[in-house]
């Protein structure tokens, strides 16, 4: 598996320096915003519930003047979120489970320019990796691994050149924990439970 994450990242690379020389790159700060809910395979003693995070850091891209292809890499700063229940009826207890990471998303992107308005609307997809760094963080349940892998798909406008706003979801390729949960309703105990973390992410970004 890990072998398969590292020749995607390098086929991503490899376009990259492929591209024209003369493709045009942009870098500037980007701002936003993160829900997330963890999903949990393997018991139904634990669900989770949406909350709100943020994000924020630096972006840049590089797009073929022409083709409208190219990539775009990001580092983030991102605290995610959420509330895990645990357990049922009365029996349950809920606690909300948070963490600080350093996320670099990495993206193939197409861009569309239409000439009459390229100038003023350019609307864009993307699609490509991303992993996360836990910095801090950790709950009563469980404890999650150091990193955290994604795969991103999302789409968005670039306004005036220079303001992108991009909304897109983020699915969790590996396993972040494995937990056991307590007897708590006398439902025997319940090991070797999926954890993954999926998430929206909205964000704004200016590009010089």
């Amino acid at each position: 598996m890990n072998k398969t994450k590292i020749s995607i990242l390098l086929l991503v690379v490899a376009f990259c320096t492929g591209l024209s020389a003369q493709a045009k790159f942009g870098f500037g700060p980007k701002l936003g915003m993160n829900v997330n809910q963890m999903s949990f395979s393997g018991s139904k003693l634990l669900d989770s519930d949406n909350r709100c995070g943020f994000t924020g850091g630096l972006t840049a891209e590089y797009i073929a003047p022409v083709l409208g292809i190219g990539v775009d890499i990001s580092l983030m700063y991102s605290h995610m979120k959420t509330t895990v229940a645990v357990g049922e009826g009365a029996f349950s207890a809920t606690e909300s489970v948070s963490g600080n990471f350093f996320e670099i998303p990495l993206h193939l992107k197409y861009k569309l320019s239409v000439p009459a308005i390229q100038s003023i609307i350019a609307p864009y997809i993307y699609t490509g990796p991303s992993v996360a760094f836990k910095l801090s963080g950790e709950n009563s349940y469980f404890g999650t691994k150091e990193t955290q892998w994604g795969w991103d798909l999302g789409i968005g406008l670039e306004l005036i050149k220079h303001l992108q706003i991009g909304a897109g979801y983020t699915w969790g390729m590996n396993k972040l924990a494995e937990v056991t949960v307590a007897d708590y309703a006398g439902v025997g105990v319940s090991k070797d439970i999926k954890v993954k973390n999926n998430y929206w992410t909205i964000t704004a970004a200016w590009m010089f």
